[in-house]
Order: structure tokens, then C-alpha cells, then sequence
């Protein structure tokens, strides 16, 4: 264990800017914490951002993940540390590729825009003697779950493993996981106790002018074709570097914190509506990704007591020990 409980987590990260190769004429904001020992030549850990938290919300699990390390002890072994903010996000420019279209810039290019980041802090960041291209850890919250399994399908064998913190439902618009009133079918009786048809429709507006995949985000990320992109929980299966599946761990937020987040926060959901309807469809898409590798990789759904959909803000020492039963199966298989 070391003392790192005393330390400013602003001198265990180095901050910078970089202008990756496809986009020169905008800066990326990003901040690494150097690794120790073998895994930090072979491996590289990123954390991928929600819509909402930016790179700077997982400063508290990275100073409770090197506490666990005991960084820059002389037995530490463990990988660098990658945060950083989309283009349009946190204190990264817009991104170039937004001025081709009005909606912005869709996942694909997020992908591109992170392999191409990756290569480029491997090369200028990491020793002489380390292969050209890292094995990945990802550390994922919300729609980063989303660009975490699409990076993995679309580089197979470069992603070791994954961490899922609350993962978007990326092929739902979410509007449609509660019932429709205005449908012929559609029983008022079959509603929760406690429930209105009024209720109801409040709620599906609201999250259809929130959460819908068409709605704007300040960040411009097009979100209209990620069901497209990714249409099954469960599939396509993730391979790792070793040709095996990758080592997947899925969390999902504590049911009651997050129906009472909903009911107390600006969308007013009613618990009812969110127990009934929400939250167990969510815990079926989470069983769904926990079938992205073999059996014997996998582990979850688990649930964050006492958290709602920012995992990493509600617990960072959760997620930090999360982290480190994951990366401990790549020291045991490496």
C-alpha cells in the first residue's frame, strides 16, 4: 500500500493535449498515469466517458486503483492510465469531422478517433522495447460501454478486457421500453399501482426528448444508427489477444437508487414506472452482455450498491476494485 491517500491526484496524472494525424487542426484533451512493471509495456487501461461525466469523474477511482498497487513500489505491475475527452466533450475541441454534417459525428468515428489516439500515446508515451500496439483494458461508463464494444469489434484481438459500468441499452431508444397508451392493446390496468396513464405519458415524452438516439448532445455525437451498429446484447463475441474471449465484467446500478434518482431528479419518474419497466429490461440487456465472451470470462451482471448510473462518481472504490480483479485474470493468463 502506498501513500497515495496524501497526494494531489493532479501530480499522479500528467495532463496534455494531442492532434491526432486524421484531425491536426483539433486538440484532444487526455491525462495518463504512468504504469510499473511488465504490464505497464504490454497493456494500456482507458477509461471511456458517458455523455455526461467527462475524463476528470474518474480521478477518484484512479487514485483508489493506484492505492491498491501500491504505485511505484518496486514489486508494482500494473498498466498506464488513459482518460481523455471526446472531441466536443470536457476540455477537447469540437470535432472537424462535424462541420460534413448537422448531426455531427456518429460511433464510428469515435472508434477511429480513439485507435487513432491510442496508437499515438503508446508511441510517444510507453518505453523503448514495447510492441507496436498495446493490449486493452477498457473501463467504460454509460454510452462508453457503446464505443468500448464497438472498438473491440471492429479491431478483433486488440481488447483484453472490459469493464461495462451501466452500459447504454443500445438498441433500444429507451421511449419504447415503457408501454404505449395510444396503442389499440394497451390495458391501463396492467399499469403499477400507483401509476396513471397521465404518469405514463409524462414520462415517455420526457425520455424521448432526453434520451431519444435523435436528440443533440452538446458533444455532437450522433447517436441515430447505434442500434444499427449494435443491434444484439449478446453478440457478435468479443476475442481477445489470445484468441480466447476477452475478460468481460458487467455492472449494473442498485434498482432502488436509481428509481429514486429518477423520481427526485428533473424527470420525475415515478418508482413504478421505473421498477416495472426500466430497470428490468435494463438488467436483461446486461445478462445479454455478459454472453459477449465464454462463460468462463465473464462475470455479472453485478450489482453497485448503493449507486445509480454514474458508478464511478456514486463509488469509485467499488469500481476501483472492480478494476482490480480484472486486471489481476490478465496477470494470471499473461
Amino acid at each position: 500500500m502506498s501513500n497515495l491517500e496524501n497526494v494531489d491526484i493532479q501530480t499522479i496524472v500528467e495532463r496534455g493535449v494531442v492532434r491526432l494525424p486524421r484531425k491536426p487542426t483539433a486538440t484532444l484533451s487526455y491525462g495518463i498515469a504512468q504504469g510499473h512493471g511488465p504490464l505497464s509495456t504490454t497493456h494500456l487501461l482507458v477509461f471511456l466517458n458517458g455523455l455526461i461525466m467527462h475524463q476528470r469523474g474518474w480521478d477518484a477511482t484512479i487514485q483508489n486503483l493506484l492505492q491498491i498497487w501500491g504505485a511505484g513500489a518496486g514489486t508494482a505491475n500494473y498498466p498506464s492510465l488513459l482518460t481523455y475527452d471526446r472531441y466536443g466533450q470536457g476540455d477537447s475541441e469540437p470535432d472537424p469531422a462535424d462541420e460534413q454534417s448537422k448531426y455531427g459525428h456518429d460511433m464510428r468515428e469515435v472508434v477511429r478517433d480513439l485507435n487513432d489516439l491510442v496508437f499515438k500515446i503508446w508511441y510517444d508515451k510507453q518505453q523503448d522495447g514495447a510492441p507496436s500496439r498495446p493490449h486493452l483494458v477498457f473501463v467504460a461508463n454509460s454510452i462508453g460501454c457503446v464505443i468500448a464494444r464497438l472498438y473491440a469489434e471492429t479491431y478483433p484481438s486488440s481488447v483484453a478486457a472490459l469493464l461495462l459500468l451501466d452500459s447504454n441499452i443500445a438498441n433500444s431508444d429507451l421511449v419504447s421500453i415503457f408501454p404505449d397508451p395510444d396503442l389499440q392493446d394497451f390495458d391501463p390496468t396492467s399499469l403499477p399501482a400507483g401509476v396513471s396513464v397521465a404518469d405514463l405519458r409524462d414520462t415517455r415524452a420526457k425520455y424521448k426528448a432526453i434520451f431519444h438516439p435523435s436528440v443533440r448532445n452538446p458533444e455532437n455525437l450522433d447517436r441515430r444508427n447505434v442500434a444499427d451498429l449494435l443491434p444484439y446484447d449478446h453478440k457478435p463475441v468479443l476475442k481477445g489477444p489470445d484468441s480466447r474471449g476477452a475478460w468481460i465484467t458487467v455492472v449494473e446500478h442498485d434498482w432502488d437508487t436509481f428509481a429514486e434518482e429518477g423520481l427526485t431528479g428533473s424527470l420525475k419518474t415515478p418508482k413504478g414506472l421505473t421498477n416495472a419497466y426500466m430497470n428490468p429490461a435494463w438488467h436483461r440487456y446486461n445478462e445479454g452482455l455478459v454472453r459477449l465472451t465464454e462463460k468462463e470470462r465473464s462475470e455479472g451482471p453485478v450489482t453497485a450498491k448503493g449507486c445509480g448510473h454514474f458508478i464511478q462518481r456514486d463509488d469509485p472504490g467499488f469500481v476501483a476494485n472492480a478494476i482490480h480483479r480484472l486486471v489481476m485474470k490478465l496477470k494470471q493468463t499473461s
